[in-house]
């Protein structure tokens, strides 16, 4: 099996550590259950205090059949990667999760350059470590802005699909020019930024100097802010105080300058990723050097969890919504057509500005 590092973490996102085993007396002091109680509005309401209990009762346990059950069944994580051909996409997706699971890498001639497509390619994997599981997907998209006038969405698309696979992030690489956003840059992430959590990144950030990437970071949230692009975190998903002031740290820092890599190298007798240069060793997971880390901790280790609740809660229910409405904007319409009118005709000609001003309601 592959190994993926730190994986275990996600269980800390999703299921709080199970409690240590307590004394009857412990358990009695912090225990609360609802129990009856009369109310006016809704009958039965209250609390009892764990001090009125008459024992233990063992609701803590909940906790440990979620992790058992968590580990036992695994998760998903679907990532799909999108930029020009040559920006690293498959490097970058190997260095994420430390394994060779790119399109690129499973293929036979893993030296051969892949031919650029318009159509999307997916490969899944199943990582475990230390006991955890994850299937990840990487969507790959070889022929990125070859097709301009595409209006089938591949986002959408998976929303419709069984089994479940809705694209939980989108990472957006950016050639690291110093200019500032391109059109199709503007263009695509004003569109995909309503229908799938996007982090921009700048790939190949080695071949800018310090000064030149802050400035151009920079110039990207200028970009970003003049057009009205929603990356993730978004500043209205914020759920508490801790969660603003982590996510601030992030949007400060976005987007992430990035260098990837599979390859190790010595430095002062340790084994570290890196990109050789005659100039050096890039260091991938070294701070001073790329914003890598920070872009692989949220992505796995600090927000995994809370990407696929945004993907749930917000952009599935919104498309579910609007399907539903053009499912009930149909059925009304077709309704409308089939009932006769006073002059005998069927609502299709004459009454269609009636039908429209209905259909909006």
């Amino acid at each position: 099996s592959l190994s993926l590092s730190d994986t275990t973490k996600v269980l800390e996102q999703e299921i709080p550590a199970s409690m240590k085993e307590r004394g009857m007396e412990e358990m009695e002091g912090e225990v609360e259950v609802v129990t009856p109680c009369p109310t006016e509005s809704h009958g039965l309401q209250g609390t009892i205090k764990g001090h009125d209990l008459f024992g233990y009762v063992g609701i803590e346990a909940v906790l440990d059949q979620m992790r058992r059950k968590t580990m036992k069944a695994g998760f998903e994580f679907n990532i799909m990667v999108v930029g020009q051909s040559g920006l690293g996409k498959s490097t970058l997706v190997n260095t994420l999760f430390k394994s060779k699971v790119s399109r690129k890498s499973c293929s036979p001639n893993y030296e051969e350059k892949i031919s650029k497509t318009v159509k999307l390619q997916s490969v899944s994997h199943v990582i475990e470590e230390k006991g955890v599981k994850m299937k990840l997907t990487v969507i790959d998209t070889p022929g990125f802005g070859d097709q301009i006038n595409n209006e089938n969405c591949y986002v959408n698309e998976q929303y419709e699909r069984i089994p479940d696979t809705r694209v939980h992030c989108c990472v957006y690489f950016l050639p690291a020019t110093g200019h500032w956003l391109r059109p199709i840059d503007v263009e695509f992430m004003k569109r995909l930024g309503k229908i799938v959590s996007i982090v921009p990144i700048i790939a190949k950030a080695d071949t800018l100097t310090m000064e030149e990437r802050q400035e151009f970071k920079q110039r990207i949230r200028q970009d970003l802010k003049a057009n009205g692009i929603r990356v993730y975190p978004q500043t209205e998903y914020d759920e508490d105080p801790e969660d603003r002031i982590l996510n601030d740290k992030i949007r400060e820092n976005i987007p992430f300058a990035v260098v990837g890599t599979d390859k190790e190298h010595q430095v002062n007798g340790n084994k570290v990723l890196g990109r050789k240069t005659k100039w050096g060793i890039i260091e991938v997971e070294n701070v001073a050097h790329c914003e890598f880390t920070n872009l692989r901790d949220l992505l796995i280790r600090s927000h995994l969890q809370d990407l696929k609740d945004v993907t749930h809660n917000i952009h599935y229910e919104t498309f579910r919504v609007r399907r539903l409405n053009e499912s009930n904007l149909t059925v009304h319409g077709l309704a409308l057509s089939c009932f006769p009118m006073e002059n005998g005709t069927h609502g299709t000609n004459g009454t269609s500005d009636r039908s429209e001003s209905e259909s909006h309601l």
